[in-house]
């Protein structure tokens, strides 16, 4: 057999393509939120493709899958751009319809759901423990370092809402996008497979969207806003909030309340939330590992989709 050439989409073996049809056997069964798995060799940003289908005609069903083997305009927050090398991560969009019995403005909540969902599922399914950094960020430990590892972007579309996650999983020291990025192999995953892996996630993420859906997404009764809390890197530090706009706003996180906001307690004894921004986890003197803004540890905002 001809040894693949160094271009060739083949000539890394150690990051073989994802089984469309073992993803679609164990993920599109009877029951399943999950209604269609599709994976492609490169696209600009499955964020964007899955918005079109959904927008476009009656609008793709609740539960579609689309899943990039490659991404050249990854898009985070604040629309900062990602790449990442082929096949070394999950790049994936999901399809959701919370429908009526969701009130719109419990909507916010789904990427914060997304985040819950996919640091139980690495934990289970790799073994690696995964922390979340409000509002979208996923931070992994490598020698003992904060850094991220993936994020989370979510869009709203009439009465959808896309929701899309990156996370670097075989990247290496030299193919890091800065120094603060991380990734499984890095942080010593049990587990690097990306086929099980993305599995694990979606199931998980239909588990915790169930519950929050049959709670009408009341984040209390769901217990989602419990599991964001025990898994939330931020809460209990001292932390930056740069606003939108301009501006900045520094104190202890001290909670996520009913709405997703952070609350932080400021120095004059005020608790003041903050639903959107960059947060930076401020490194007391003298300490190490604390991550970067919720731009910069992984660079730029989020693999994949943020």
């Amino acid at each position: 057999m001809t040894p693949p050439s160094a271009g060739s989409r083949w000539s890394d073996l150690g990051r073989p393509p994802l089984n469309v049809t073992a993803l679609r056997r164990g993920l599109l069964r009877p029951g399943s939120l999950w209604t269609s798995v599709e994976v492609v060799t490169h696209t600009g940003s499955t964020n964007t493709d899955l918005v079109g289908a959904a927008s476009s005609g009656p609008g793709a069903a609740e539960g579609a899958v689309l899943v990039a083997e490659e991404q050249s305009s990854g898009r985070g927050r604040l629309d900062r751009t990602w790449s990442a090398p082929a096949r070394s991560g999950l790049f994936f969009s999901v399809l959701l319809r919370p429908g009526a019995g969701v009130p719109v403005e419990r909507w916010g909540w789904l990427p914060l759901l997304a985040g819950v969902a996919t640091a139980s599922a690495l934990s289970r399914a790799a073994g690696v423990d995964t922390a979340l950094k409000w509002p979208n960020d996923l931070l992994v430990s490598v020698e003992g370092e904060e850094r991220k590892a993936g994020g989370i972007l979510a869009e709203r579309v009439g009465d959808a809402v896309v929701v899309g996650i990156g996370l670097n999983v075989s990247l290496r020291e030299d193919e890091l996008p800065v120094p603060t990025a991380g990734s499984l192999a890095l942080a010593g995953a049990q587990v690097l497979d990306r086929d099980p892996l993305l599995r694990a996630v979606l199931r998980s993420l239909e588990e915790w969207y169930g519950l929050w859906r049959d709670a009408a997404g009341d984040p209390a009764a769901s217990r989602l806003q419990e599991a964001y809390a025990a898994g939330c890197a931020t809460l209990g530090r001292s932390v930056r909030a740069e606003l939108p706009g301009g501006g900045e706003l520094v104190g202890e996180a001290v909670a996520v309340d009913g709405d997703g906001r952070l609350v932080l307690a400021t120095g004059d004894g005020v608790q003041r939330p903050v639903g959107a921004g960059d947060i930076v986890h401020v490194r007391p003197a003298g300490s190490a590992g604390s991550a970067g803004s919720a731009g910069g540890a992984g660079g730029p905002s989020a693999p994949s989709e943020e």
